[in-house]
């Protein structure tokens, strides 16, 4: 064999480690499922590259294989800084982008927005890396120096047999530490400080039960959650030797992200607002947590397997009505059809027709899913914006 590699999954990593492949030199074949079944046995390659949406169990292969961002990480330049990795079911995304923001020089991306892959293109003194357990799965030598783990709710049930085989891909972010590393962790969770025991380096934790040194007025961080995302990122910053001065800086200035909590319009007394980015109920119960009644809630997509139950006991006194939408519309109607009027809609534009119709001056419309997009969209980037698009269209 000749530097000859296959990429399986031609999503947004995908295609970046299949970009980068090829300007190394390596003769690349790729592969995705929607060109139909993969062949059984793979053909031989001196290694396979699997995006993160495909289990590995759907591999059959004797050659190694790795994932997307052991991939960039063998291949960064030479001189190239080290990695700081964020993983936990929530806040992940706010806190890389709000790491990243009090280290300018850095680069920010793998889960969140620009594949790892693309760090291979210059030399960068630092990489904020945002991890998920798919990708965490996939990692052979890649050293985390700074770890963060956040949280651990149940999520990913459909792809992941029990919750501690969930929190097992977790814990993998600290798996190669080198010996001057460091691990940030939630004392408030008890899964989280369960899974940091066997690290082999410090672990720091942060707790809202603690006085938090830096001011925190910024809108964009509102609510214990992202108390909780700010502590770990500076934490974690001061671990790796940045001034308190730089950042606090970065926390007032921080500006937030779209698809979280992110208030499009107000449309005759009604704000409608973008919370694509919840695709778990947890994190939907952070939504419904951060905002004021009466919300009507547009919820459903591809579902993870885990309970919609508390979503429906924090709706209580603040949800006037639920709009469905997705392949777990029916799952998520079942579970609140009992207390709340559900108005089946199918479909986003007709979900937003609904809550038009509905909605007085003074109230909600929440797009909080609490489920993944892949049924109806390419991801939670495209749901978001499509929501964005037609609320603008009202």
């Amino acid at each position: 064999m000749n530097n000859r590699a296959a990429v399986i999954g031609m999503g947004k990593s995908g295609k970046a480690a299949t970009a980068l492949l090829k300007s190394r030199g390596y003769d690349v074949t790729t592969y995705d499922e929607k060109d139909g079944a993969f062949p059984s046995p793979f053909p031989a390659f001196d290694f396979i590259v699997l995006s993160p949406g495909v289990p590995r169990a759907k591999v059959n292969a004797t050659s190694p294989v790795i994932g997307e961002i052991e991939l960039a990480w063998r291949l960064l330049p030479k001189g190239a800084g080290p990695i700081l990795g964020i993983t936990g079911t929530n806040g992940k995304s706010t806190t890389t982008a709000l790491l990243g923001h009090m280290i300018p020089q850095a680069f920010v991306g793998g889960n969140l927005g620009r594949p790892f892959s693309e760090a291979c293109e210059k030399v960068y003194p630092v990489h904020v890396v945002e991890l998920s357990s798919f990708q965490l799965e996939s990692i052979v030598d890649t050293p985390v120096l700074g770890s963060i783990i956040l949280n651990l709710t149940p999520d990913h049930l459909d792809r992941y047999a029990s919750q501690a085989e969930y929190g097992a891909a977790k814990a993998r972010i600290f798996k190669n530490a080198p010996k001057n590393g460091w691990v940030v962790v939630n004392g408030d969770d008890p899964a989280v400080l369960e899974l940091s025991k066997p690290a082999t380096v410090p672990v720091h934790r942060f707790s809202l039960s603690q006085p938090f040194e830096f001011t925190l007025n910024n809108r964009a961080l509102r609510g214990d959650h992202n108390r909780q995302n700010a502590m770990a990122a500076a934490k974690c910053a001061q671990l790796f030797g940045l001034a308190n001065a730089q950042i606090q800086a970065a926390l007032d200035t921080f500006p937030g992200l779209p698809h979280r909590l992110e208030l499009v319009r107000e449309v005759n007394g009604v704000e409608y607002i973008n919370d694509s980015k919840a695709t778990n109920v947890d994190s939907s119960l952070v939504a419904l947590a951060a905002l004021k009644g009466p919300i009507w809630l547009i919820a459903g997509g591809k579902g993870k397997g885990a309970p919609y139950e508390p979503l429906v006991t924090a709706a209580r006194g603040k949800v006037a009505g639920v709009l469905t939408i997705g392949d777990d519309a029916p799952v998520v109607a079942k579970a609140f059809g009992g207390l709340f009027t559900v108005h089946p809609c199918e479909t986003l534009p007709r979900a937003i027709a609904e809550a038009q119709k509905l909605a007085k001056p003074g109230d909600t419309v929440l797009l909080s899913p609490a489920c993944a997009s892949y049924d109806q969209f390419d991801n939670f980037e495209h749901r978001g914006d499509t929501f964005k698009r037609l609320v603008n269209a009202l």
